[in-house]
């Protein structure tokens, strides 16, 4: 702290009205409506700060980190000015700005910090042309509510100024303290720029055995792996955890420099964008590869050959072989939760295991209030995502590190555990379809037509027979949930058709996006003989998408001829 003390300037704005937040508290936009619309960003951040209340504000507390694309660095520069000016006593950033959703969430829980702010558009692509975003966990770590988010957009409606120290400049490279006098306040404002891996590190020592997740990536019979960090915040975790802490070779990890543009890739962790990962496996050197998106949330796993693991197997998979993990050793398991799209595979494992399962709209906020109140110990959705109540976000190298664990524990490769899975419970073919970048006002038209065509009680007991099929309609809604915790009912969150045999289809609209819209086509088919379980998924559910296409008419109003395939 030198020299005169830094001034707090209250700066005149004017609000702008496409500042809702989507799911769990996030504004995602394209970077240059940050970039060149004037206070756009700090508009929203101040929005974000005044949503906590002055008395739990003044000298608390939060953390700062970012996926380290484009745009991030400035941003990160504006929320210290601001969180300064608006009475935060201290932030806690990763060195560089680094720090995944994941790690945020586990120090804003150890430190029981007031919050945090992470600067990441998730999977989206980064660069000027590409997307950025903001998004607000609360005290438990976990996301924002829906009456946080909902506070947060009345504000910045109505927003008129906003206070920030422009002269405030800090060292993102230097590990350590870092002190501020500001005009007007009594106690300096301190910022400490952390390692951005070791405070979660510590934690998954608690979760896992490392040792022997180290002996089945060591020896003369090592694992050999294969982890794609998409240039995302991840390339930091997978050196220093698999690589240093648990042996891998260190050309195991790829891709593991973050950079502001992804290398110019969709960091996707998907079968369409996870190229490179996808045809080093199916070389056949390597018996266990994974990705991860750019904030480190999601993850994909893939076996020996490109066998590719579904999410939403994985995520039953997972909660099949608990008893592999220490953590869940120790706790127990109280329950399950999966968003009412990810397939019902995981409804199964949780029969067997006689623990309950809730299903809940897309957006891991839901699952947070399960976990807060000991209902749920293991939850997913199938875009990607999977955790436990480790945390309250989802998280992609504690997903690898399970993986890693049963195949430690069973000493099987992945696709013999896949398929022993399936030879136990049965198989789910499922697929994703994408309709994106969509008018918002067709996409309005066509689920509010689907809505009352489905809902209508005529529909129920329709029969629609494709090729050798036929389908009899058993049940249909408009997804609403009733949280079991407070009360809170959530409505519209997609259109379910269900059909005597369980097969589903699935109409939602995604929350993720700004500008534009997307439809996602969901299809399930379950197949409880083992004979069946080597075919096609697209091949399986083809007759489900064709009904979904004629009931729907997706393709004649947006023109569209095909959607974008994702799991």
């Amino acid at each position: 702290m030198e020299g005169s003390p830094i001034p707090v300037l209250t700066v005149p704005t004017a609000p702008y009205e496409d500042q809702r937040p989507a799911g769990g508290g996030g504004l995602r936009r394209p970077t240059g409506l940050f970039e060149g619309q004037r206070n756009y960003l700090p508009n929203f951040i101040q929005s974000v700060l005044s949503s906590i209340d002055l008395r739990d504000r003044q000298g608390c507390t939060m953390v700062v980190g970012s996926d380290g694309r484009y745009f991030s660095r400035t941003a990160t520069e504006i929320v210290v000015q601001m969180a300064a000016a608006n009475g935060i006593g201290r932030l806690i950033i990763g060195q560089n700005g680094i720090l995944s959703t994941p790690a945020v969430s586990c120090i804003i829980r150890k430190i029981k910090a007031a919050g945090g702010i992470i600067l990441t558009a998730s999977h989206c692509p980064g660069g000027p042309g590409g997307e950025f975003g903001v998004k607000f966990n609360v005290a438990n770590g976990g996301p924002a509510p829906d009456v946080v988010s909902d506070k947060i957009y009345q504000i910045s409606k109505t927003i008129e100024e906003y206070t920030i120290c422009p002269d405030l400049r800090i060292d993102l490279s230097r590990l350590g303290r870092q002190e501020f006098d500001l005009e007007n306040k009594f106690k300096p404002f301190r910022v400490e720029i952390v390692d951005p891996v070791d405070i979660y590190l510590n934690l998954l020592r608690t979760i896992f055995d490392f040792n022997a997740i180290k002996s089945l990536l060591t020896g003369p019979s090592q694992l050999k792996i294969r982890i794609d960090a998409m240039h995302g915040v991840m390339g930091p975790y997978v050196r220093k955890v698999l690589c240093d802490e648990l042996g891998a070779p260190a050309n195991s990890a790829i891709n593991c420099v973050p950079l502001e543009d992804f290398g110019g890739q969709h960091p996707d962790p998907n079968l369409t964008y996870a190229t490179t990962l996808l045809e080093a496996m199916k070389g056949g050197e390597y018996g266990f590869g994974a990705a991860f998106d750019a904030d480190g949330d999601r993850y994909m796993i893939l076996g020996q050959n490109g066998f590719f693991v579904s999410p939403s197997d994985s995520l039953a998979i997972i909660a099949a072989n608990l008893s592999c993990i220490p953590y869940f050793r120790q706790m127990g398991v109280r329950g399950f939760g999966r968003s009412m799209p990810t397939s019902t595979a995981l409804d199964r494992v949780a029969k067997s295991m006689k623990v309950p399962v809730y299903e809940t709209p897309a957006g891991w906020r839901f699952f947070s209030n399960l976990m807060d109140s000991g209902r749920c110990s293991l939850c997913g959705e199938e875009s990607f995502g999977t955790g436990s109540d480790h945390l309250r976000e989802k998280d992609g190298l504690w997903a690898v590190l399970v993986w890693l664990s049963i195949i430690a524990a069973r000493k099987q490769s992945v696709e013999e555990i896949v398929r022993d899975h399936w030879a136990k419970f049965g198989r789910h073919y499922y697929c994703r379809f994408d309709y994106e970048g969509l008018e918002p006002k067709t996409t309005y038209y066509i689920m509010r037509d689907l809505e009352a065509l489905v809902t209508d009680k005529s529909f129920i007991g329709q029969q629609f027979a494709v090729g050798s099929h036929v389908y009899s309609v058993a049940k249909t809604d408009s997804f609403e949930y009733v949280d079991p915790v407070d009360g809170t009912v959530t409505k519209k969150q997609g259109l379910r058709i269900i059909f005597s045999d369980a097969s589903r289809l699935i109409f939602r609209l995604s929350s993720s996006s700004g500008v534009r819209a997307t439809i996602r086509l969901y299809a399930e088919s379950y197949e409880r003989d083992p004979s069946g379980h080597d075919q096609e998924p697209q091949a399986v559910l083809s007759p489900l998408i064709a009904i979904a296409l004629k009931i729907s008419q997706i393709h004649e109003r947006t023109g569209r001829r095909g959607p974008t395939v994702i799991t």
